[in-house]
């Protein structure tokens, strides 16, 4: 059996030096929801600022098929919620077709607890080849709750 330990990157390190993707030009999104003033693109964007908030409570899905596909080396994921005591959990997962047949990379919960829980940051470093979809599928509250979904950011290397 091989076997490796996941490592996490450290908080220091540093993200502006990062060579992030430049995701509109190398793949396109389909999302289950978004709010007009929130955008899908401005959690996409590396010049986004507001990130991305879903139009309606629920389980919302933000996926990523790409053009070609891709080396992914590391995922960087912040969430932010300065409103709602919740518990979120997502599911990141991957395939190298379209047909879906998708293959988790974490599945991870959070508590939010306003004023002081209220940002996520979730970086992983990864070594994915071949990657076609990339699936980011949010609940943003466990106990069924009429939050909606949001992300601030998400970065691909």
């Amino acid at each position: 059996m091989r076997k490796s330990q996941i490592t996490r990157i450290s908080q220091d390190a540093p993200l502006r030096d990062q060579a992030w993707m430049d995701v509109d030009r190398i793949a396109s999104v389909e999302v289950s929801s978004e709010e007009s003033d929130y955008p899908i693109e401005a959690a996409l964007l590396l010049g986004g600022k507001n990130g991305w908030r879903a139009a309606k409570p629920g389980i919302q899905t933000i996926r990523l098929i790409f053009d070609e596909p891709q080396k992914l080396r590391r995922i960087l994921l912040v969430f932010e919620d300065n409103e709602n005591s919740r518990t979120q959990e997502f599911v990141l997962q991957w395939s190298p077709d379209i047909q879906y047949s998708s293959r988790e990379i974490v599945r991870q919960q959070w508590n939010f607890s306003p004023p002081d829980s209220v940002r996520e940051t979730e970086d992983y470093p990864v070594e994915l080849s071949e990657v076609k979809v990339l699936e980011l599928v949010i609940v943003p509250d466990k106990s069924g709750g009429e939050v909606r979904a949001s992300l601030v950011s998400l970065r691909l290397a």
